[in-house]
This record gives structure tokens, sequence and C-alpha cells, in this order.
């Protein structure tokens, strides 16, 4: 702005005219974030399509309990297991139960398998126009910006019909991993100067093998990498109708807007280093670590610099020990067993022990130091962030594309929150905001 002073002074007056104090919220029994004072969610609905356990209420107090993820039913570990077991991809296995409620048969299964594959490619010239003439800095904006401009693409995209919606909802879960794909390309060539290369889609693939071949120079990648990849998006492809995104989801279906309205909307809510984003905050935080801890086996000393983290005297100032501590899970997030076992196997085969074995020390020395500095006397364990990263980077996969694979995988969860709530929710989602300024008289212009 041209008067920096006024800008100053704007600003000074923005922060002082929207704080409203703890103490008043507290008095009025505000739910901040939705969430009691417990930390636990606020009930807003009900839900058939996931359930994320990780404590039980005993006469009002939370009892930690092992963390456990069901996806209608079905838990994680059953899941993974019961593909892995058997060599196949799970990740569209996973995402046809989430969508119609029921574990596909092996017919279901290659039917839907190949409706995807067949369904990836971006309509006529959507790529030259919408994204390679309009290259975006960070790709989970130039995701969000491509499924909203997907609606001018769509013959009909205001009918909210369940059999158009979900018709969109397909289109979209298929065509998320092209999009990645062109944005993360042109994003190297614009703003990393670096090449950029583009393969035709072959049919047939899986979707994490489609996503290897799209991002890699060579287009190419082992059966133990793509298994990987599959297992990460099997983890993250829906956590419950509260988590914000699945719920900026709801939030926006309610209203009776679009589906591309919608699912843009939970693209930006991803996008958030609170959300998403974290899992990008843990492998930069783990940068930092390696910076000023000079012995990485000396666990005093990183004791030390995470209690400076926590006091914001280092790290990036907020805190903050990312990838440590959940809204539901206490004892253990299931999604970061399974991933800190795999992330473990491939660590070792790519070069990255190191950087694994100090992560597992951060994990196992950061609930006494957190109890020390700020009396937290909980429980506290590592989620899906802390080690989701590492498995990315040990796939050789850019630190830029971490949160737009998450996107990639958790689209299926929020089509089918979205689904339900245009079933079920019947009413415009609204919470009250309780006004908290008095009544004042108005003030003519001339005798301010």
């Amino acid at each position: 702005m041209g008067n920096t002073s006024l800008f100053t002074t704007l600003c000074d007056q923005v922060k002082e005219k929207n704080r409203i104090s703890p103490e008043k919220l507290a008095n009025y029994e505000v739910k901040r974030g939705l969430r009691n004072a417990d930390g636990t969610g606020v009930l807003a609905g009900l839900t058939n399509i996931c359930n994320v356990h990780g404590y039980v209420l005993n006469e009002g107090e939370k009892t930690p309990v092992e963390g456990e993820l069901t996806y209608r039913g079905y838990n994680i570990n059953d899941l993974v297991n019961g593909t892995y077991s058997q060599g196949r991809f799970g990740f569209e296995e996973v995402a046809f139960l989430l969508l119609f409620g029921s574990l596909p048969t092996a017919q279901q299964a290659a039917q839907f398998t190949e409706l995807l594959s067949n369904s990836r490619e971006l309509p006529e010239y959507f790529a030259e126009d919408m994204i390679l003439k309009a290259p975006s800095p960070n790709i989970m904006n130039k995701i969000a910006r491509s499924v909203l401009v997907m609606y001018s693409y769509d013959d009909n995209p205001d009918d909210t019909s369940v059999d158009n919606v979900l018709r969109q909802c397909i289109g979209l879960i298929a065509m998320l991993p092209t999009i990645l794909g062109y944005s993360y390309q042109v994003k190297r060539r614009h703003y990393d100067k670096e090449s950029m290369y583009f393969h035709p889609l072959l049919p047939g693939l899986s979707t994490s093998e489609t996503i290897l071949r799209t991002i890699r120079a060579d287009a190419t990648y082992t059966p133990e990498e793509a298994r990987l990849l599959d297992l990460c998006l099997m983890l993250h492809a829906e956590h419950g109708g509260g988590n914000n995104s699945a719920f900026a989801a709801r939030v926006l279906s309610s209203s009776g807007t679009d589906t591309y309205a919608a699912i843009s909307a939970a693209v930006g809510s991803l996008k958030g280093h609170r959300h998403g984003g974290a899992n990008l905050k843990v492998v930069e935080m783990l940068e930092d670590i390696k910076l000023h801890v000079r012995d990485w086996n000396d666990e005093d000393e990183i004791a030390a610099y995470l209690a400076k983290m926590l006091r914001r005297e280092a790290g990036d100032g907020s805190g903050l020990i990312y990838g440590m501590g959940h809204a539901v899970y206490t004892l253990s997030d299931p999604r970061a067993v399974i991933l800190k076992r795999e992330a473990a196997r491939m660590a070792e085969q790519k070069g990255f022990g190191a950087d694994f074995r100090l992560l597992e020390t951060v994990e196992r020395l950061t609930p006494a130091v957190a109890k020390e500095v700020r009396g937290l006397d909980k429980a506290l364990c590592a989620n899906v962030d802390m080690y989701s990263g590492l498995v990315y980077r040990s796939l050789g996969i850019s630190d830029d594309l971490f949160t737009p694979l998450f996107a990639t995988a958790r689209i299926v969860g929020w089509c089918a929150h979205r689904i339900e709530e245009l079933l079920t929710g019947g009413r415009i989602i609204r919470p009250a905001y309780k006004p908290s300024v008095k009544m004042r008289e108005y003030i003519p212009l001339e005798n301010r």
C-alpha cells in the first residue's frame, strides 16, 4: 500500500477490534474449535462412514486407549492386511468401501479400478488453459482452483441428486492424480527452473502406480514402491466427519452448493499446517533438529532442544513439536503405527535410516519433555504425520507433493461425507456466535 503509516495504524486497529479475551470466551462456555474443554469434539452429527477411536469416557473422564480407525466398520489393520497378504493394491477397494458402504467383490473391484483408470484424462485443453498458463508456487492452491474450475466443464454441474453427485465424485477421484501431476510439473518449470515432463496416461494402472509414473522423469517404479504409496493412500483416505476438511465439505454441502465448490473448500482446509500441511512441517522440523543438534544419538541434547522448541525459543517459533499429539488418539495412532513399520524398512534401504532413528527418538522423548516444560500430564502419541513425510522422501517424492498426495487420497472421504450430508443432513449447518459488543449510538461523520 502507498501510505505505510496509515496501513500500520489500520492493522493495529484491526488487531485491537477483533480480539476477544479468553476469559470472556470461558465465561460464556464457548466451544472454541467446536471442542469441549477436555479436547473432545462437540457432537455435530452421526455418520456411517468412519470411526476414529482413541479414548473411553468413564463418568465424564477420558481414559486413554490404543487408537482404532475403522472404515464402514472395518478395522484399518484388517483392510491393510487383507489386501497386502494377497499382493493387491488396496486404495481402490477402500474407495469403493467408503463410497458404496460395502467391500467390493473381485468383479466389482476390477470394474471400479478400470472405471477410475479410464476416467483420469482431463477435459480437452483443461491442462493447457487452467494449469500450464497459470502456474502456482503451491500445488494445493492449484489443485483447489482446478477442482473449482471443473464446474465449467460439466454439462450438469448444479444437480445435487445422488446419481449426479456420485458421477462428479468418481470423476474427481480419478482425475486428481492427473491434476497433481500437471500442477507439479508446471511448478517445477516456472518456479524451480527445472525440466518439466509429461507422460501419457496408461490404462489399467492403480492410483499409486499412476502417481509415480506421472511425477517421475523416467516414469518407472518398483512394485514395492507402488505398494508403499498405495498404503499411504489407504491410510489417508478418510478420518471421520469431524476432521476439519471433511467438516468443511459437509458445511458447504449443507448449503446446497455444487460438488466442485464443496471439494475445493476441503482442499483449502487440508492445506493448513494444523491439518494436512503438518506432514511437511514434520520434515522441516527434522531438518531444523539435524542442523542444531550435534549428536543425533545424544538423547539429553535432543531433549534439551525439544524443550527449547516448546518454549518457542527454537524451531519455527510455534511452540509445537509437529507429528506429536492428536485431537482423538491418546496412546497410539493406528496409521502412525503402520507407517512407522513401513518407514523403517524403506528408510534403511534408501539411506534415510539416521533420519528415521532421529524421528523415533523425538517420538519417544516428547511426552516427558512436554510434561516437564508445560506440565502436560496426558497421553501424547505420534500421529500419522510423524512418519508419512519420511516415507515420501524414501520414495523420492518432492516435499511440495506431501500434502497434495494427502488430498489425492482424502478426496474419497470428502466425497463420501458430501453424499451422506446431502442424504441425511437436511439443514444448513449454522452454529451460533454470541455478540460480545454492546450497542452504540451512530455518530455523524462530522462529529467523529
